[in-house]
């Protein structure tokens, strides 16, 4: 699934300190033994030499303390205002695979002043990822990877042969971290986090995919929340169906919005025009193979359906409507290219496939989940985000944190927002997050359209920074209402990047 975003993503565009804080021994997860964390042996880092940059080394296997370990890689921001600094906030992108550490980076970008000012702003690079010892797989095997939209019984039974064939590859390549680096055991690593910074209490702010650390984290480790921030949430109790339903509704009112944009807007190429009719005459031209890039290779219409998902994101409106038109118009457009080299980080596997038991058991069963999303997503033939993961896992063992009912206890009220408008973590999921977990979570929803609601508009910045800061809480079900998006960038375009597909 990740070739999928990258096709329309490339075409939007201190000193160093050592706490002088003693190993601690702590209180391990429920039914674990005991283990102790050491202190953070900070140093400036390379990229940002006015933040710090260390590493935490943790077990491998929380159940097995004595075990193997890993080097967990972890930044601080400190705050601007240290006489009058809150906490510390931990903070995470999405992915799965996603960079806090880059996303620390351009905290003061990403956050307002008041947040920065209060805050030392703690970035990870969960386990498997990036700089803490990352899945990685073979590169040859990787560009071999067939269709996840199979046409035939061979087809199917050729994806999941290639599938047992890369987990095995990647499980060699990256070594155990690959059977321990679901959400779980991320929560854990967050609380080792907390505990190495030597802070009773810490707060944290999720978006996407970090929505589900955060929720991983209120359930087990609770009583140590000041705040905590899920914005754009991921929905961990949904079967195969569902999840690949809600996702391609979100990818079809994605659409509807688009059309609705262009004829409202004049700067679009399609003002005055038949949008829907234009669009499902360029599908079709798709499914004949008649649509073609730059290099020749022919778009189909499930990739073309996959660019409105990843439109979506900004939303990028206004380039989405200009690239189309280049398409309408014959003009070929650019194609993406794989990286060089002997291998490649490929989180997913390791994380949502342990996360999700998301698993396909036959052809039978895939013609009728495909029929499905494509009933209920006709324009867009389904979501390709909930396509891939779906797909990615097949031939998959069972996950080793697999779906539950969201149940938090002995945590404080916890912020949970999502825009009415998302391809990533559709706004369903939310509701379905927030009704698990009515009694611990306000709900507030940004009525307009994109992935991630922290500063879509003041309403919504308000609502975050007056929590973070003070634990005001807006009353539960409050909106903020939608805010056009800009007509020629993605909102999110002068922003740290936001880690994708979720």
């Amino acid at each position: 699934m990740q070739p999928m975003m990258r096709a329309f993503g490339a075409a939007l565009a201190s000193s160093a300190l050592v706490l002088g804080v003693s190993p601690l021994a702590l209180a391990a997860p429920e039914g674990q033994p005991e283990f102790k964390v050491g202190a953070i042996d900070w140093k400036p880092c390379e990229e940002v030499p006015t933040m710090d940059c260390g590493f935490l080394e943790l077990p491998i296997d929380y159940a097995k303390p004595a075990g193997e370990k890993f080097k967990l890689a972890v930044s601080r921001r400190k705050a601007n205002d240290q006489a009058g600094r809150i906490g510390a906030m931990v903070i995470n992108p999405g992915g799965p695979g996603g960079s806090g550490v880059d996303f620390s980076f351009g905290a003061d970008r990403y956050f307002s002043k008041e947040i920065v000012d209060k805050f030392d702003v703690i970035g990870f690079d969960p386990r498997g990822v990036a700089r803490s010892q990352p899945i990685k797989c073979s590169a040859d095997l990787l560009r071999k990877q067939p269709s996840d939209y199979p046409k035939t019984k061979a087809e199917f039974d050729q994806l999941v042969a290639f599938n047992k064939e890369l987990r095995e590859d990647c499980r060699k390549q990256s070594g155990p971290i690959f059977d321990h680096a679901s959400t779980r055991d991320v929560a854990n690593d967050i609380d080792s986090i907390r505990r190495a910074l030597g802070e009773k209490k810490i707060n944290y702010y999720g978006i996407s995919y970090g929505t589900i650390m955060g929720q991983h984290y209120a359930e087990q480790y609770g009583r140590n929340i000041r705040a905590m921030i899920i914005d754009s949430n991921m929905d961990h109790s949904l079967g195969t169906w569902k999840f690949l339903e809600t996702e391609a509704r979100g990818a079809q009112d994605m659409f509807n919005e688009w059309v609705k944009w262009s004829d409202r807007t004049p700067s679009s190429p399609f003002y005055g025009k038949d949008l829907r009719k234009i669009w499902k005459d360029l599908l079709a031209k798709a499914a004949r193979g008649e649509l073609k890039d730059s290099n020749g290779n022919v778009i189909t219409a499930e990739r073309l359906g996959a660019n409105v998902v990843g439109m979506g994101y900004g939303p990028a409106f206004k380039p989405f409507a200009d690239y189309i038109a280049t398409l309408v118009q014959g003009a070929p457009v650019a194609a993406g290219a794989f990286a060089e080299g002997e291998t490649f980080e490929n989180p997913f596997a390791g994380i949502f496939c342990n996360d999700y038991n998301l698993r396909v058991s036959s052809w039978g069963e895939y013609q009728a989940l495909n029929a499905m999303e494509k009933r209920v997503a006709p324009d867009t033939l389904g979501s390709s985000i909930g396509h891939g993961a779906m797909m990615g896992c097949v031939g998959f063992p069972k996950a080793t944190n697999p779906q539950h009912p969201l149940k938090i206890k002995n945590a404080p009220k916890i912020l949970l927002t999502n825009s009415r408008y998302d391809t990533a973590t559709v706004y369903e999921w939310a509701v379905n997050a927030h009704k698990q977990s009515r009694d611990t979570t306000v709900f507030v929803t940004y009525e307009g359209w994109g992935h991630g609601v922290y500063d879509r508009s003041e309403c919504t910045l308000k609502i975050n920074n007056e929590y973070m800061v003070s634990l005001k809480l807006p009353r539960n079900g409050t909106s903020c209402a939608a805010v056009e998006p800009p007509a020629e960038a993605s909102v999110l375009s002068a922003k740290p990047k936001i880690a994708g597909p979720f």
